[in-house]
């Protein structure tokens, strides 16, 4: 069976990245996600998370990125990741490869409105680059990929990486300036992401607990301590049969809904997993049509208030309560 045409590679996508060019405060990573170290001894390819995708987005003025985004539970992953490894020692620095676990990383998966992996995006010069889905062949992924590096060309972007660099680091490219450094964070949301770093997520949701009890109005730490709420209840789950159970479930069987909406937007189903929580408000009443909207807003907080999904779910609660 031929594998499906592909749309001519553009610079121009319509994804919007602008949220993760600088390190936010607001993205954290699951407990036991990768910490951004490089994934190969030559530096061409690197685990990325929410927390450090935003050294990406900026390494990509001077280099290509390719962001392989991929879970551990998907088998053609497990047959796409091997490939994209290969070319990226080969092709030995003209572009770098940042793998990004959806399930342990829903900002930057919902960024790029991730539907279904394994899903494999470029950026250049801070522009999301559509390429493909699925687990395609390595003669077509190259084909691909070299169809990428002239695009890069036209666009400016021709710098490498030298071996061993990391993000912002060791790009040949004479012209590329050293980055600023980036501002601390406030000390509680520094002891919440070190907490993160640990594994701790008590603890991180204790720091930013008492950073909103210190400051109400800290929107950054309103936003890190629903997302670390978020992995709380995450915890131990398989998504699929989470999902498969929700696909089983009554329409107004609450629990089953309220963990199927979690996995959806931790997996960067956010416009999925929001609208379930809206159909599960025009279903239910008193305490239970309370607790699923309390949790609807704690999603908004995770998502982000501005986000077109956020924005859509609003307007049909609104709807479904009133």
């Amino acid at each position: 069976m031929s594998q499906p045409s592909l749309p001519p590679i553009s610079a121009r996508g319509a994804v919007d990245l602008s949220t993760l060019r600088q390190p936010d405060p607001r993205p954290v990573a699951a407990p036991g996600g990768a910490d951004a170290a490089p994934a190969s001894s030559s530096g061409v390819v690197r685990d990325v998370t929410d927390a450090t995708f935003g050294a990406v987005v900026e390494l990509s003025a001077q280099v290509p990125v390719v962001v392989d985004l991929w879970a551990e539970w998907c088998g053609p992953c497990k047959q796409l990741s091997p490939v994209l490894e290969r070319l990226a020692e080969e092709y030995a620095g003209a572009f770098l490869l940042a793998k990004v676990d959806v399930d342990a990383n829903p900002q930057v998966a919902a960024a790029f409105q991730v539907q279904s992996i394994p899903a494999v995006v470029a950026i250049i010069a801070g522009q999301p680059v559509p390429m493909f889905q699925g687990a395609y062949p390595e003669a077509q992924v190259r084909a691909i990929i070299d169809e990428l590096l002239k695009v890069a060309g036209e666009n400016g972007v021709t710098g490498t990486l030298s071996p061993g660099a990391g993000p912002g680091e060791g790009v040949g490219d004479p012209d590329a300036g050293v980055e600023p450094a980036e501002p601390p964070l406030p000390p509680l949301h520094q002891v919440a992401y070190d907490a993160l770093e640990r594994e701790d997520l008590d603890g991180a949701a204790q720091a930013f607990g008492q950073a909103l009890r210190e400051n109400p109005r800290d929107v950054e730490a309103k936003a890190g301590l629903a997302q670390v709420e978020l992995l709380k209840r995450l915890v131990g789950l398989n998504p699929s049969a989470v999902l498969a159970t929700a696909a089983e479930a009554a329409t107004d069987d609450v629990e089953a809904h309220l963990v199927a909406a979690d996995v959806e937007v931790a997996t960067g189903r956010s416009a999925a997993g929001l609208a379930r929580l809206v159909s599960l408000v025009r279903v239910t009443a008193g305490p239970d049509r309370e607790r699923v909207r309390l949790r609807l807003l704690d999603l908004f907080e995770v998502v982000g208030g501005a986000s077109p999904e956020v924005s859509a779910a609003r307007r049909s609660l609104a709807s479904a309560l009133y």
